[in-house]
């Protein structure tokens, strides 16, 4: 049986994603579900130039489960 992700202690917090296809957001989780779906408040696109980090205002997102490849806490 699957459970339930254990993201209660990240609700309300900075996290960051991996997702793939190589993207990385990040922001305050808002939300989630059984399926790892996401909710995320003021949503940053990271991206890398030249060993730089830019970033990408997204505002509030909503990332599919199947997408996620990592969740971090910052």
């Amino acid at each position: 049986m699957v459970s339930v992700p254990e993201l209660k202690k990240y609700l309300d917090k900075d996290i960051r994603i991996e997702l793939n296809g190589n993207r990385v957001v990040q922001g305050k989780l808002s939300g989630y579900d059984f399926f790892l779906n996401l909710t995320i408040s003021n949503c940053l696109e990271v991206t890398s130039v030249r060993g730089e980090n830019e970033f990408v205002q997204l505002g509030q997102c909503v990332i599919r489960g199947n997408s996620v490849i990592n969740i971090e806490l910052i």
